[in-house]
């Protein structure tokens, strides 16, 4: 198991960084190791990402030191998102088959958790105070919103997983924005949520490139990111992003509410 820090960094502090020091602040690559697990440590709001691709291996999920506890979910709750093929669950005697935009929670208190199977998940973890249930999600049974269009190359389909109306979370909140072919941009107009951070996991650009936007919104900086590299965006930074190429991302955040549509929208006018 290997774990990369994120430390938290003052906006004052971004335009004064070097690509290399953003990437090193914000961004997490190669978390899909073949048959182990691979987790990054945002200490913005003490978010928990990681992953891993199985071949027909088990594997377990155990605390990384950096939290601190007897077992990983002792404080905290866990999303669990399928991006290739299928994995297996097992989590205290219950198992869940978890397949590509599968979302699976697993709730505080959960002890036993392992993986099997022949597939890619992401894992991300928040800090949690009091005990839900474990639910899985499908692809197709979750709320969709189709929003934009071909004409302003936006056009996609956000589904809503972890959230007020959706499985119930402590502060974890997660879905799932997908884009037509043709269509490059995510979050136009972009957007703030200042109690609340964000971290974005972009998947299905193969040899493609997508353009990540960070930063205040009159100081803008850019990140060049590669399939399923995550970003961390901290509560003052917008977030949005142009691909060479359609793509999908996981959307995951939490904070102070899961409240889905607290947001500061920002008028690309104003975007320097």
């Amino acid at each position: 198991m290997s774990v990369t820090r994120l430390w938290s960094t003052h906006p004052d502090d971004v335009g004064a960084l070097s690509g290399q020091q953003l990437r090193d602040r914000f961004v997490l690559s190669g978390l899909f190791t073949p048959g182990t697990v691979t987790w990054g440590y945002a200490h913005d709001d003490r978010l928990l990402v990681g992953g891993v691709a199985l071949s027909g291996e088990s594997v377990a999920l155990t605390a990384p030191e950096e939290i601190a506890a007897e077992f990983l979910l002792e404080r905290r709750e866990l999303g669990v998102v399928g991006l290739a093929g299928s994995v297996t669950v097992t989590a205290d005697g219950d198992r869940w088959e978890v397949g590509p935009q599968d979302v699976l929670y697993l709730p505080l208190g959960t002890r036993d958790i392992v993986l099997d199977g022949t597939g890619t998940v992401y894992l991300v973890s928040a800090p949690a105070h009091r005990r839900t249930v474990a639910a899985l999600a499908s692809r197709d049974g979750v709320e969709a919103l189709v929003l934009g269009s071909a004409e302003q190359s936006n056009h996609r389909t956000i589904r809503k997983y972890v959230h007020a109306d959706g499985i119930e979370s402590n502060q974890l909140v997660l879905g799932i924005t997908t884009l037509e072919a043709g269509s490059v941009w995510n979050t136009m107009p972009p957007h703030v949520h200042d109690r609340r951070t964000e971290i974005y996991l972009y998947d299905g650009l193969g040899s493609d490139v997508a353009v990540h936007l960070m930063g205040r919104p009159d100081q803008t900086r850019q990140l060049l990111l590669h399939d399923r590299d995550v970003v961390v965006s901290p509560p003052w930074s917008i977030h949005c992003a142009s691909a060479t190429g359609a793509y999908s991302f996981v959307w995951a955040m939490a904070g102070e509410n899961i409240d889905y549509t607290d947001v500061v929208s920002v008028d690309p006018a104003d975007l320097r």
